[in-house]
């Protein structure tokens, strides 16, 4: 079983993210974009979910235990070319030409939970999980195009609220504030997705020119953005 793996039924393609807790690493993200492409040339597909195998986890963001020896060692042009490798991931999702809905089945933390914002649609299980931004705790700022793309999904008031707390909100909490569209039971997630997804049978052509003028603005920013060198001894990620 590889790090990622699809199936299609009818017109909706399910991708499967199998990296134990989907950390975000070179190897993970190239993985993500080249699933993506794949899932693209399936020309049946109108709509992807994307979920985890992990029972507990949907993605907790940045591997540290790979982000923190490079910074350690000032490698500058690694940490920057990682930066603008999940900028590309998150711009991928932003524009792609089918609709993307994220099936959050465990935590979402971190950069997990940055990743769930650049999805179209959002469901969470509701009997278990926490979507969060524990940065403001990591001493790690976020980027202007970050910031930009949590406003797409989420309203201002609570954006202010979980950057400068890191407060964990459940999936109720999500949906009363309108970050998801949905709370649901495990056993009842999928179903209540695949739903949805089977009555977005869009076409590609004006879903992507749809995409590319809603988030245009943050596209731009993650474009012209130069990705800071984290210094270890600045930010308390050491």
């Amino acid at each position: 079983m590889g790090a990622f793996e699809y199936s299609v039924n009818d017109s909706v393609a399910i991708i499967t993210m199998n990296s134990d807790e989907n950390r975000f690493n070179p190897t993970f993200l190239k993985g993500f974009l080249k699933v993506l492409d794949q899932v693209e040339r399936e020309s049946r597909v109108k709509t992807v979910v994307i979920r985890s195998a992990h029972e507990k986890i949907f993605s907790n963001g940045i591997d540290l235990e790979w982000l923190v020896p490079v910074i350690q060692k000032s490698d500058l042009k690694t940490a920057k070319k990682f930066f603008y490798q999940m900028n590309e991931v998150f711009k991928r999702l932003l524009t792609y030409p089918i609709i993307t809905i994220a099936a959050i089945n465990g935590h979402a933390f971190a950069g997990g939970a940055i990743m769930a914002c650049a999805f179209d649609f959002r469901f969470m299980r509701s009997d278990r999980g926490f979507f969060c931004f524990p940065e403001v705790d990591l001493g790690i700022p976020f980027l202007p195009g970050m910031n930009a793309l949590l406003k797409k999904a989420i309203p201002m008031y609570k954006v202010e609220e979980m950057q400068y707390t890191g407060s964990r909100l459940t999936a109720f909490d999500c949906q009363e504030h309108h970050i998801i569209l949905k709370a649901s039971p495990i056993n009842e997630l999928m179903d209540d997705i695949l739903e949805f997804a089977n009555g977005l049978n869009k076409e590609r052509k004006i879903v992507r020119e749809m995409k590319l003028r809603l988030n245009h603005e943050i596209v731009r920013i993650m474009d012209v953005e130069d990705p800071p060198y984290i210094d270890s001894g600045q930010y308390n990620i050491a």
